[in-house]
């Protein structure tokens, strides 16, 4: 009996001895973890602390040093880092310290690089001429001077003139000049870049001047391109006395572009379109003969284009018989081809609403009184400005 209880007993020590030191090897393999994590986490908090640096253009290098311009235009001459010694040069993109802007690295990829990019819309549109309805002498004009240039330059030196670097497309808003010059790139398969004025000018000085730089850096290197500046009026407005920061970079920002737009041939693969409401406040510097000097008006459509306008926007849509589109154009005078676009689409919601698959005549009436309630405030006053 003795030795079976010694037995019991031993069994008991050995299977608690054999706990704990399953108990020791887990505490000792989870003290492993939380060293390695307590490790992780002074890292992090040192990376963390670590003073920020500034990204700067290299200006020019001289030997051990070089002259940086940082953000707000300001140049320096700082001491460059001993591993960056003749690898950097002019243009470069650099990171450098806050404190005394010596440079401690070089960035791989230019930061800006293609910056435009972030403000512009690119794209190649599938637009096609068919898609433009009521607009005819306008096609034409832009045909002449922005299709057959870019589809025809020896025509262009044989006959020995040089057409417009661009065209100046005015006009009531949705009158169609945006799908025009979707049109026209698509019918000479061109990069669309697309932007607003207003977005060229940058909060910083130097920055929207640099911008449109990059703007026309992008369609040359993109090229057959053409940039489209819709609210062009937001930076090519008349030049008034230099006011406040903001209006002198506005101004800084108009020069450049009219820079730009003087440094390509008229026979180059790029051509600037821009796109205002009102051509009456306009600098006539962006005007005269060398730059955006072929205006086009595009006025609001008569009844023969509504009715055209109407075709195009109804051919995919299930009408009933008594939808009759010149009924339709004769309502909707003093409306632009947008607002017949967004009656067409009220109309397939009445529609959708009372459970039809067909739109009846009814719909586009009621559509036609919907738009024009929201339309009618903003579309007498263009039709005023613009007669």
């Amino acid at each position: 009996m003795e030795s079976e209880d010694t037995k019991v007993e031993q069994n008991i020590e050995k299977e608690d001895f054999q706990e704990k030191d399953n108990n020791y090897s887990y505490l000792e393999e989870e003290n492993k973890l939380l060293k390695a994590t307590i490790n992780h986490l002074r890292r992090e908090l040192y990376r963390l602390k670590e003073p920020p640096l500034m990204i700067s253009e290299v200006v020019e290098v001289m030997k051990d040093k070089a002259v940086i311009s940082i953000s707000n235009g300001n140049k320096f001459v700082v001491n460059i880092a001993t591993p960056l010694v003749n690898k950097i040069k002019a243009g470069d993109h650099v990171l450098v310290d806050q404190k005394n802007l010596n440079i401690v690295d070089k960035l791989a990829k230019p930061v800006g690089e293609m910056n435009a990019e972030k403000f512009a819309i690119i794209e190649k549109p599938k637009v096609s001429w068919k898609d433009v309805g009521g607009l005819d002498s306008q096609i034409q004009e832009l045909k002449e001077v922005i299709e057959l240039p870019l589809k025809k330059p020896t025509l262009f030196k044989k006959v020995g003139i040089t057409p417009p670097k661009g065209v100046l497309l005015y006009g009531p808003p949705g009158t169609g000049k945006t799908l025009l010059a979707k049109a026209v790139a698509s019918s000479t398969n061109s990069t669309f870049i697309e932007l607003v004025g207003s977005e060229l000018v940058q909060k910083f000085i130097g920055e929207g001047a640099k911008l449109v730089r990059e703007l026309f850096e992008m369609a040359k290197a993109k090229a057959p391109s053409i940039i489209f500046i819709d609210e062009l009026d937001s930076i090519a407005a008349k030049r008034i006395e230099l006011g406040t920061s903001g209006e002198r970079e506005v101004q800084r920002t108009f020069m450049q572009l009219l820079a730009e737009i003087d440094g390509f041939n008229n026979l180059d693969n790029v051509k600037v379109i821009g796109c205002t409401n009102r051509k009456d406040i306009l600098d006539p510097a962006i005007l005269r003969p060398g730059r955006l000097d072929r205006l086009i008006y595009v006025p609001l459509p008569d009844l023969e284009a509504r009715a055209e306008i109407f075709k195009i926007h109804t051919k995919n849509m299930n009408l009933s018989r008594n939808v009759k589109l010149k009924e339709l154009a004769e309502l909707t005078e003093n409306m632009s081809g947008a607002e017949i676009k967004a009656i067409c689409t009220e109309a397939g919601y009445f529609a959708i609403r009372d459970n039809r698959v067909k739109i009846t005549k009814d719909d586009f009436i009621k559509a036609i009184e919907k738009v024009k309630a929201v339309e009618k405030v903003e579309g007498q006053d263009y039709i005023k400005m613009f007669g």
